[in-house]
């Protein structure tokens, strides 16, 4: 009995980590009426012990008197077939107990054996949940550290085209040329002072210049995707011809500025550069002043690494 107590407790305390919060009450509370049962019971029994014990005595002292007592012998028969029938009554009772007793000790052992096998099922489970958490966890591990280095790669090559660019373009920087990398793109800003005659889109030859340095660094890059963005301040466009309007001529300045590239640069794919015009409205700054509005005519040349071994990383 005290080793299925102890394996009752041991159950109670494997269980708090792999069964519910109600499944570990409701075996708790089993073990507990167990316990008293077991208690009353083994008071009872001890109580028909001592009973037993104390009518032993007393057969045993009848007997040795009725030596001496043989003359109350017919009288005392009656009393002494009655504790004898008290006896077999109580050997009975005893017996009956014992037999529930130990039915009810059956019950539990199975219900143990039940909550066992639900353990042992459900630390299977935990553990085959961990050792799956644990190779998921490395997997993600391993990607991340493929990320990092993709992204340190996609950083010094970003670095790298900024440098080159730079270098190609170092005579315009104070001409209103600038080189940048945000968001894991070179952005080349050229305002139309370099670029442009006003309400124009023919490039001019300092324009046509800084155009020709950057075609040699984009032949020399391959895989760069290359889009040209056109943009206007907000003033009306006054010129004439197919040109209605700031729109119009973001569209022609960027097309003038791909028509370039491709002229000076023979070994750079179409397919690679793309053309597009805002106008007026994807401005850098306000159009609140002459220099805000000067930021804001412009021509920028937005060059994007390959970056497919990053999203391959990250998928």
């Amino acid at each position: 009995m005290k080793r299925t107590l102890i394996l009752i407790g041991l159950c109670a305390s494997l269980c708090t980590s792999c069964v519910t919060l109600g499944k570990y009450e409701a075996l708790e509370a089993s073990n507990n009426m167990l316990k008293k049962e077991h208690n009353v019971t083994r008071q009872e029994l001890q109580d028909m012990k001592d009973e037993y014990a104390s009518l032993q005595r007393q057969f045993q002292t009848q007997t040795a008197e009725m030596t001496d007592l043989n003359a109350l012998k017919m009288s005392q028969d009656s009393t002494i077939s009655q504790l004898h029938n008290e006896i077999d009554n109580l050997r009975l009772a005893y017996d009956t107990i014992i037999e529930n007793y130990m039915q009810q000790i059956s019950g539990k052992n199975k219900s143990l054996d039940r909550a066992n096998n639900l353990l042992a099922i459900r630390t299977k489970e935990l553990a085959d949940r961990e050792n799956a958490f644990a190779i998921k966890e490395q997997a993600l591990l391993d990607k991340q550290a493929e990320l990092e280095r993709s992204q340190a790669a996609t950083e010094q090559k970003l670095e790298a085209l900024r440098s080159s660019v730079t270098n190609a373009l170092v005579g315009f920087r104070d001409k209103g040329l600038n080189v940048d990398v945000k968001d894991s793109k070179v952005y080349v800003s050229m305002e139309s002072k370099l670029m442009f005659p006003s309400a124009s889109w023919n490039v001019s030859k300092e324009g046509q210049e800084a155009i020709k340095g950057l075609a040699k660094v984009l032949e020399e890059n391959a895989d760069l995707k290359i889009m040209v963005e056109g943009h206007t301040d907000n003033d009306a466009y006054n010129g004439g011809g197919a040109v209605k309007d700031n729109w119009d001529l973001s569209v022609m300045r960027a097309t003038a500025i791909v028509k370039l590239l491709l002229q000076y640069g023979k070994n750079i794919d179409p397919a690679r550069i793309e053309a597009c015009g805002h106008g007026e409205y994807a401005p850098k700054v306000p159009n609140n002043s002459a220099a805000n509005k000067a930021q804001n005519r412009r021509t920028e040349i937005i060059l994007t690494p390959d970056l497919d071994a990053l999203l391959k990383a990250v998928k």
